[in-house]
């Protein structure tokens, strides 16, 4: 019963953002919409619809591209492209954006180089221009493919040899086969990694407000901030709740009845084509460039720019915002495998389809872009901080001020929501591969189920939760929107910090602390990179499909 009751207890708390949004329902704001539909609604719209159509084809044209080229073929430097494509993994969206606002710029590198090699003017040759949607989904495109290529080779990986193989003798050259046999097997991972990436898109605050491109993300920080109306932002939050879930479902449905599996007597692994120098060549450059662009040149830059800065780590501000962020992400991911242990574990004592359903439906916080989980966590807590106000007030005539929603409890809370389906994802698979005979054993010798979680699984679960918390702990590192809005006054952490010297145009400082997430960042893609050159599938990966209710 009290793993019920606390499976209960914790998705209701998770769901709590949910419940805060649904909540401005009731509030009138017909002179907000009023006002966004004379002013910015139409680029709000505009700009979401070619940032979510330029960031799908891009990803799924380089993902199950360069998936397809270093799982199938044989060329020189394939086994190091194996785990360097998923490296731009550790940018995220915002430093990626700041890197390419000055490599890009006028009087930056790139051109300033251009002109003193030819002597041209800036009226005598074109530079393409990344201030615009358009410009911002090419960058969203360069850190965000290795999702579809992560889910995509891990497909590749499991197709049969003899499938590859009868469509050749059919005829079909190796394209042919990719576009009809490959492709088409993989379409499930394909449309789960680029519904992740996708969703990753709508959370995006930093790049697009530093581009001054409009979309629901900016609204919603603008509306709170600047009109100082959190209803009136949880009201544009549900439409961006409405498209997550309408992406989830989308790749749900898409697929209809038709039927992915693979029979057991043909599960034979397609072993890799050598390919001609020629190709080779062309295999190389097309599978370096997307490395090259989204992780070696930005990185290097950004890079040069912390060293001629002078800023370093032991730079005070700096360094207390490197200890909050360490801190922060620290306690969360604890949190975060706690959680997940407790309700992975109560799924599997209570086989309650209803529980189980509950359970799934707290780890939608996932899909929900960061800004939306602030609005819905800051609404309740702000009820509650003026209830306890007002008890306090009358029974003891003191006031409490914000308990809650004004300090890290808040950030914690946010983080938790926001990140339990990555420990879900981790613990749970690797739950459900232990026996259930063991439990059972255990069970007639007289131990309770709390001496069976203790004793039997955590000892087995040592990597799985090890792996969840990693991987936690750099989300939690690099998350903006959240932070932005609920962050106590005067509390900053490293993303925050990088924001603000690349709002007042001072890359040079911001480069420092962008250095050091890719820094933190880096240790677990390498381990996940690792796994994916050996050729096993990533499963139990957050990257290897969005959860949804």
């Amino acid at each position: 019963m009290i793993w019920r009751l606390g499976a209960l207890a914790v998705a209701a708390i998770v769901a709590l953002p949910l419940f805060g949004i649904g909540s401005s329902l009731f509030t009138d704001q017909t002179d907000l919409w009023r006002h966004l539909a004379e002013t910015q609604l139409a680029d709000i719209v505009g700009n979401t619809v070619v940032l979510l159509f330029g960031v799908g084809v891009g990803t799924v044209v380089l993902g199950t591209g360069t998936a397809w080229l270093v799982t199938m073929c044989r060329f020189p430097g394939v086994g190091v492209l194996q785990w360097a494509l998923l490296l731009p993994l550790v940018l995220p969206t915002y430093i990626i954006g700041y890197a390419y606002a000055d490599l890009m710029a006028f009087a930056g590198p790139l051109q300033s180089g251009l002109r003193a090699a030819t002597g041209w003017s800036r009226t005598e040759y074109w530079f393409p221009d990344f201030g615009s949607a358009a410009g911002v989904a090419f960058l969203f495109t360069l850190v965000l493919y290795p999702y579809v290529y992560l889910a995509a080779r891990a497909a590749f990986l499991t197709q049969s040899h003899a499938l590859l193989e009868a469509s050749r003798i059919l005829g079909n050259g190796p394209w042919r086969t990719f576009l009809h046999i490959g492709l088409p097997m993989a379409r499930p991972a394909v449309a789960a990694g680029a519904a992740l990436a996708l969703l990753e898109t709508l959370a995006d605050f930093g790049t697009v407000q530093y581009y001054g491109v409009h979309t629901f993300t900016t609204a919603i920080y603008r509306t709170w901030y600047g009109m100082g109306n959190r209803e009136g932002a949880a009201q544009i939050s549900i439409v961006l709740i409405a498209i997550a879930i309408a992406l989830i479902l989308l790749e749900r449905h898409s697929r209809g009845r038709a039927s992915f599996a693979i029979a057991s007597g043909l599960r034979h692994r397609a072993e890799p084509a050598s390919l001609t120098v020629g190709r080779g060549i062309a295999a190389l450059i097309a599978c370096s460039l997307p490395v090259l662009l989204g992780f070696a040149l930005p990185t290097f830059h950004l890079a040069q720019l912390a060293l001629r800065s002078g800023a370093t780590v032991a730079d005070h501000r700096f360094l207390g915002d490197a200890v909050n962020s360490l801190v922060l992400a620290s306690v969360a991911a604890v949190i975060i495998v706690g959680l997940a242990l407790f309700l992975s574990y109560a799924g599997r004592l209570v086989r309650r389809r209803a529980l189980n359903r509950t359970i799934e439906f707290a780890s939608l916080g996932y899909a929900i872009p960061g800004a939306v989980i602030a609005v819905g966590v800051l609404l309740p807590l702000a009820v509650a901080d003026r209830g306890i106000d007002l008890m306090s007030r009358a029974l003891f005539g003191v006031p409490t001020g914000l308990l809650l929603s004004g300090t890290a409890f808040a950030l914690l809370l946010a983080y938790t929501v926001r990140f339990l389906a990555v420990g879900m994802a981790n613990v749970a698979p690797g739950l459900a591969a232990i026996d259930p005979a063991m439990d059972a054993s255990a069970r007639v010798l007289g131990a309770r189920p709390n001496q069976v979680m203790r004793y039997i699984h955590l000892p087995l679960l040592r990597t799985p939760a090890l792996t969840a918390g990693i991987v936690a702990f750099v989300e939690v590192l690099k998350e903006l929107p959240a932070t932005l809005l609920i962050r106590p006054f005067n509390f900053d952490t490293l993303a925050i910090g990088v924001f603000r010297f690349a709002s007042d145009e001072r890359l040079a400082q911001a480069a420092v602390g962008a250095i050091v997430i890719v820094l933190v960042s880096l240790a677990p893609v390498i381990l996940l990179s690792r796994a994916v050159a050996a050729g096993s599938p990533a499963g139990g990966q957050p990257t290897s499909s969005p959860p949804g209710p």
